[in-house]
């Protein structure tokens, strides 16, 4: 196991892997190394455990993850990545792994379409469980239809459902869909449609309420979003937004697509003027301890 650490240029693949999760190809473009040379790097960090492989279609996809391994191991690691930090060679390959990163043509579509039904434990991840909700949902009107958009694999639509009349689930990515029809298909209640935020395959003022839970920080324009969600709600619905507060985490910009860093309260007033809704509450949601994403909000409005 010491001999991992016997060769530089392994150490470099570990240091790339640790940072970002990359194809071969990928890697072997950020240290400028032959196809042939990135994948025997990688075969013996595999095997013996310090990297993790997922398949994406055809596509290896690879991301170090030392915890299968020993805490001699880790710490030796500890030590090896502290004695390149701050070379010329490791800052060279953080340029070109950032230019790899950048050429992606990756966009929140791109993103979901990878994830697929990994989602519910990446959300859970960075911001825990809803706890509590269920009893809450007893409070919404039992003849309500509500559109939770952006639905993702159904969870949000699956704990209304008990709750409200009908519930229609949106999503514009098909692996998202089909999770969502797997988990919603014994639900009499429920129906899922496949369709973009902004072109919702829904009627005028076809729902009493609509969610949008973590969807509106991977639109390029929120406003014409909202505008779009009021055209289907009646007037005097309500639409509940939750998503993250303003933050600094701009990986998330490459990593999952996101357009948006957050939004503030002045940002969903900015949504209220551009649209037929009235912004009644914003108010920061009480953060669970133990995660790891951004702090969320929540933010109510009504239809004009």
């Amino acid at each position: 196991m010491l001999a991992m650490f016997s060769d530089a240029a392994r150490l470099r693949v570990l240091r790339a892997l640790e940072a970002n999760e990359l194809a071969v190809g990928e890697l072997a473009r950020a240290l400028q190394v032959p196809q042939s040379t990135a994948s025997r790097l990688i075969k013996p960090l595999f095997e013996r455990g310090f990297v993790t492989r997922r398949l994406e279609g055809t596509t290896s996809l690879y991301r170090a993850d030392l915890t299968a391994v020993s805490k001699e191991m880790q710490s030796l690691w500890e030590l090896s990545k502290h004695a390149l930090t701050g070379s010329a060679q490791s800052a060279e390959d953080d340029a070109r792994l950032a230019a790899v990163i950048a050429d992606r043509p990756m966009d929140s579509l791109g993103y979901f379409g990878r994830v697929g039904g990994e989602w519910d434990a990446i959300r859970r991840e960075l911001f825990g469980e809803a706890g509590g909700i269920d009893g809450l949902l007893a409070l919404l009107d039992p003849d309500w239809v509500v559109a939770d958009i952006g639905c993702g694999t159904g969870e949000v639509a699956q704990r209304l459902a008990p709750s409200v009349g009908r519930v229609v689930a949106i999503d514009r990515e098909a692996a998202m869909i089909d999770a969502a029809r797997r988990r919603l298909s014994k639900a009499t209640n429920t129906e899922v449609r496949r369709g973009d935020i902004l072109a919702l395959p829904a009627r005028d003022a076809e729902f009493d309420a609509a969610i949008a839970m973590l969807l509106f920080h991977h639109i390029e324009d929120p406003s014409r979003a909202m505008t779009e969600i009021a055209r289907c709600v009646k007037v005097g619905g309500r639409i509940l937004v939750i998503d993250m507060v303003e933050h600094e985490r701009t990986s998330y910009r490459t990593s999952m697509g996101h357009r948006h860093l957050g939004f503030s309260q002045e940002s969903a007033k900015v949504w209220a003027r551009a649209a037929p809704v009235v912004l009644r509450r914003w108010r920061r949601i009480t953060p669970v301890v133990d995660v790891r994403g951004p702090g969320l909000f929540c933010a109510l409005f009504s239809r004009r």
